[in-house]
């Protein structure tokens, strides 16, 4: 989400480049088409996500460029492999991506409403004199609370995210309930990357250049 910070966006850097794209849409996709070529045998789709995601990781130490996104991917690989072998439901290969959009539903909404926007805090973070900066500060990642124009900026570029998480559940709890495993896995695809980037721009569109503004404090009520 460092993205959100930019002066000019790019959905490929934000979603790690072109190597990044594929390491991500390459396991779900091999499962897909083997699941289905191979006549819905679970262990072959099973192996050959596996694959995909171990080569990632091996690719990356080879090359000797980091392997946080390639390691990410391959944890929830490995979650989803052992969850469907386990069941025996090809279904459950996707579970673990459910709960985890419900984790991220649960918590981008409660930070709304909270009054601590996911959004106001990444930004925060990156400010000029925030702690990611080199001079910057803890305090400075939340000194934009104090301003009620920012926090509401940030809680309405906060709102895609929560949409977000939200619609690929409605699309895809059906689908696993359903026991449909092609149309699940084509509806995480589609909803995955590009809804991720689509939903970046919306967020980077409405937070465009505030992280440059000072933070104006709230005015004290009058005694």
């Amino acid at each position: 989400m460092r993205a959100l910070t930019a002066e000019q966006f790019s959905a490929a850097d934000a979603l790690g480049g072109v190597r990044g794209v594929i390491e991500s849409v390459a396991p779900g996709l091999l499962f897909v088409v083997v699941y289905i070529a191979s006549g819905q045998r679970l262990t072959p789709a099973l192996v050959a996500a596996s694959g995909a995601a171990v080569l990632a990781v091996i690719v990356r130490l080879a090359q000797r460029t980091p392997v946080t996104q390639a390691f990410s991917g391959l944890l929830g690989v490995g979650i989803g492999v052992v969850w469907a072998w386990r069941s025996g439901d090809a279904s459950d290969y996707f579970a673990y991506g459910l709960w985890v959009n419900v984790v991220y539903l649960v918590g981008t909404l409660a930070s709304v409403l909270a009054g601590w926007p996911l959004v106001g805090l990444v930004m925060g973070l990156f400010r000029p004199e925030g702690p990611l900066s080199s001079s910057g500060s803890w305090g400075a990642a939340i000194a934009w609370r104090s301003d009620a124009v920012l926090r509401r900026r940030y809680a309405l570029a906060t709102w895609p995210w929560v949409a977000m998480f939200a619609l690929r559940l409605v699309v895809q709890v059906p689908l696993y309930l359903a026991d449909e495993v092609a149309w699940l896995g084509t509806a995480k695809l589609a909803m995955g990357l590009p809804l991720t980037a689509l939903t970046l721009w919306l967020s980077w569109s409405l937070v465009r250049g505030s992280a440059a503004l000072p933070v104006r404090p709230r005015p004290r009520p009058e005694r």
